[in-house]
């Protein structure tokens, strides 16, 4: 009867835990899932301090290979690329933007007049005359 008694209730807890009742909570619970945070925390930040060393050793490999090949850093690099670009060139194939080449302005009227010459030479004498009176 003992025995009957214990699977039922046993067979009761599971069913209320079956549908959505209290568990039984363990009270070493809180303290254990601490020690469990504090353990990832502090393996996390081993394996940056990991990751930061070896890092660093590549960063010194870099260095010496390239002192050996008189090599630079590509930031260095890109930085004397874009100084060279700021600063204009004499001999340059390129102009500056705001430049206007000569004869390309606001001059509208000696481009008239020149117009009105050119045309003039194809018109008849008599025409001429009267165009330039």
């Amino acid at each position: 009867l003992n025995m009957l008694s214990d699977i039922l209730l046993r067979a009761t807890k599971d069913m209320g835990k079956m549908l959505g009742g209290e568990e039984e909570k363990d009270p070493d619970a809180q303290k254990k899932e601490e020690e469990r945070q504090e353990a990832l925390r502090q393996q996390e930040e081993e394996r940056k301090a990991k990751h930061a060393r070896m890092e660093a050793e590549r960063e010194r490999v870099r260095q010496t290979i390239r002192d050996k090949y008189g090599l630079k850093k590509k930031e260095e690099k890109e930085a004397e690329e874009k100084a060279a670009m700021e600063q204009p060139c004499e001999g340059s194939l390129t102009r500056p933007k705001k430049a206007i080449p000569t004869g390309c302005g606001d001059d509208d009227e000696d481009d008239e007049e020149s117009i009105l010459d050119t045309v003039l030479k194809f018109l008849p004498g008599p025409l001429q005359d009267m165009f330039k009176k």
